[in-house]
């Protein structure tokens, strides 16, 4: 990994803390299995994701609402399973 791409990630990683708790614990779970394995893929939708507001980022990683972009779509289905996986833990 080449220093920009450190860079890029460690940013990632410090705007995936958020004020609701439930989304930092979905956060640390996908930090937990990517950990320095993130592409720029996957680094391109978590920042498309990143910039949404915490309740409606909430709001699909829950499944109250789904997303219509098909380029998101895995990304939010990869954070349910975390998500789920987090409530049988807590």
């Amino acid at each position: 990994m080449n220093e920009q791409q450190r860079i890029r990630r460690e940013k990632l990683r410090w705007h995936c803390r958020r004020a609701l708790l439930e989304l930092d614990i979905v956060f640390q779970r996908f930090w937990e299995r990517v950990g320095d394995d993130l592409d720029e893929a996957t680094a391109s939708r978590l920042e498309r994701l990143l910039e949404m507001e915490d309740h409606d980022l909430w709001d699909l990683v829950s499944g109250r609402s789904s997303t219509e972009d098909p380029q998101l779509e895995s990304m939010v289905l990869s954070l349910r399973a975390l998500g789920a996986a987090a409530g049988r833990h807590q």
